[in-house]
């Protein structure tokens, strides 16, 4: 019995080195190793909360950038 589990240990071992060998170790893709591609466009902040976003994603009113339409209807924040 205790053959056959070697046996079947020892298969198992040359199945994935090979399976390895043919397809190549895997990387990890969030492994942090190479460079971010950079970010799309400018980052403006909200006038009213101050959360950042892409200038493409703003809306603009009054001369002022916000987050979405409820804050710039809410205008710039006190203070």
């Amino acid at each position: 019995m205790t053959r056959l589990i070697v046996v079947i240990i020892v298969v198992a071992a040359v199945i994935w080195l090979a399976r390895r060998a043919i397809t190549g170790p895997h990387r990890r893709s969030d492994a942090g190793d190479g460079p971010r591609p950079a970010a799309q466009g400018e980052l403006v902040a909200c006038a009213q909360c101050g959360v950042n976003l892409p200038k493409a994603e703003a809306r603009e009113a009054g001369g002022r950038l916000y987050c979405t339409d409820e804050h710039s209807r809410l205008g710039p924040r006190d203070g």
